[in-house]
């Protein structure tokens, strides 16, 4: 199945059958706390933090090893993640935060874990056991539960980082109309940017992944999805257009996109938190403060308004 070719994006949370969104990003970081301000700072409304929980073979739950603080828009989110106790995938974090605090994490949705979680297995990927995870959550009314499938492959199979697709059960629990608005007018998750050492390497094996194709950029790679989408990027032009942030080894998340309704809001607040920021055309880019990790965000009021989708 072929990606919209429309410019706007979906405004539907979640995929259809056969769809693919790109749902949401998570920044591993030291300090929860110190990232939740962080957030809060850059005119974003975080949400309380949540420890994550599996089942357990003893019909219980066990930690995961990691808790989220997030933040919540109308298309996707984007997460800080940060380690709660020592398990196998808090040692895999903590191996990650050694090289650097910011992106490690790209989370796909699609309508049934279980099927992509088959697909991936048929097309060489070496994945792991399906995973059944929740984290408590407060809403309006009480205590609650949000609850994912995740279909995930082996380290090391995806260089780029935790690269994962997931099926959401719990769509009003998790995007809760109160954490929608932000100071800085985000509405939306529109791309990822990663920097690759070999573009048409990780173009093939994103393409693979994703079930979507890749269509070549000046210096990049573009895989749209039926939301949202991935660039792929070289160093040299990554370094030449996004000073901002020092990229030490490849490849490297770099950053995101995301759509705003007032560029001038997104300006006020990244200009309000201090931070290292340029103007291109149509949009803005600025740097995550340190809290944040190493990184970038790119801020537009469309997503057709984004230099790699021109």
């Amino acid at each position: 199945m072929a990606p919209p070719s429309a410019a706007a994006e979906v405004e539907r949370q979640l995929p259809a059958s056969g769809e693919i969104f790109l749902d949401h990003l998570a920044h591993f970081v030291h300090d929860a706390e110190a990232a939740s301000r962080a957030l809060a700072r850059c005119g974003f409304a975080p949400t309380p933090a949540s420890i994550q929980v599996t089942p357990n073979p003893a019909g219980g739950s066990s930690q995961t090893g990691t808790g989220n603080v997030a933040a919540m828009f109308k298309r996707g989110y984007v997460e800080v993640l940060f380690k709660t106790s020592d398990t196998p995938l808090a040692r895999e974090f903590d191996a990650a935060i050694a090289d650097h605090a910011g992106l490690h994490l790209v989370a796909f949705a699609v309508a049934d874990a279980a099927k992509a979680h088959r697909r991936l297995a048929a097309d060489g990927f070496a994945v792991r056991p399906l995973v059944h995870m929740s984290r408590p959550v407060e809403t309006a009314n009480g205590p609650d539960k949000a609850a994912f499938t995740i279909a995930r492959v082996e380290p090391g199979v995806m260089a780029e980082g935790r690269i994962q697709m997931l099926t959401h059960h719990t769509e009003h629990i998790v995007w809760q109309p109160r954490w929608l608005g932000h100071p800085n007018s985000a509405i939306g998750l529109v791309d990822v940017m990663i920097a690759v050492g070999d573009i048409d390497e990780a173009a093939a094996r994103f393409t693979r992944f994703t079930g979507r194709a890749a269509a070549r950029t000046p210096g990049g790679a573009l895989i749209r999805l039926d939301r949202g989408g991935v660039y792929l990027v070289s160093h040299e032009r990554v370094t030449e257009r996004l000073p901002e942030v020092a990229i030490a080894k490849l490849p490297f998340i770099v950053g995101y996109a995301l759509c705003v309704q007032s560029l001038a809001a997104a300006e006020a607040a990244v200009d309000g938190a201090d931070l290292d920021w340029h103007a291109f055309e149509s949009g803005i880019a600025a740097a995550f403060p340190a809290e944040l990790g190493r990184g970038a965000w790119f801020f537009v009021e469309r997503a057709d308004a984004l230099p790699w989708r021109r």
